[in-house]
């Protein structure tokens, strides 16, 4: 575990390299699951859900990275951060792409009346929403133009995306009476907020 505080740009490189490759590997999973038909009796379920769990799971370790960080002093972890949180938004773009284009077979309108019909679906389209903005100023210029401060503001909205994600999930779930993932999710994301909150109020006690 100590070997891994500190390391070099050499090993940072290959260790992004891995991460991206592991990361691509659930994507990968379903391309190959759709080339030898092995979808299942029902491939629109598995592939929305499959796409939509691995966004959590993204979303929650894109959370996890700066509590890591703390805890084990693995500074190079936020150094990752970005790839994952990227990742999230990819695969929770798949997710709505599914909706959009095997639900609603890119009606717009229809698309629309849906979001506005089923609550679970209103709150997963919000996350899905804000989560672009992130997504499109997740590079070096954005930061540069926004200002750290701006830029840092904007990026909280990781805070709110991430409930309404767990949300979306557990109001999915709740119809088929499975509760165990999405309380999971929940009790994972609530204690990753919790630890920044815990963190910023013992910073505010020292000031």
């Amino acid at each position: 575990m100590t070997a891994l505080k500190s390391l070099s740009s050499r090993q940072l490189q290959w260790f992004r390299i891995i991460v991206f490759v592991l990361a691509a590997l659930p994507f990968l999973r379903l391309i190959y699951a759709v080339y030898v038909d092995a979808l299942g009796a029902n491939p629109l379920e598995f592939i929305t859900r499959n796409t939509g769990d691995w966004a959590l799971y993204f979303l929650c370790i894109s959370l996890a990275v700066t509590p890591l960080r703390k805890l084990l002093e693995w500074h190079w972890l936020i150094r990752l951060r970005r790839m994952l949180g990227l990742y999230a938004f990819f695969y929770a773009t798949l997710h709505f792409l599914t909706f959009l284009w095997f639900d609603h077979f890119f009606d717009v309108s229809d698309m629309w009346r849906d979001v506005v019909k089923r609550p679970f679906i209103t709150v997963g389209f919000v996350a899905f929403v804000l989560l672009i903005p992130l997504a499109m100023t997740s590079n070096q210029w954005m930061i540069r133009q926004l200002g750290g401060k701006q830029w840092q503001l904007l990026h909280r909205l990781v805070y709110l995306i991430a409930p309404l994600g767990v949300l979306h999930y557990f109001w999915m779930k709740a119809g088929k009476n499975l509760l165990l993932q999405p309380l999971l999710f929940a009790a994972l994301i609530s204690l990753l907020l919790g630890l920044r909150l815990y963190w910023r109020f013992q910073s505010g006690i020292k000031r």
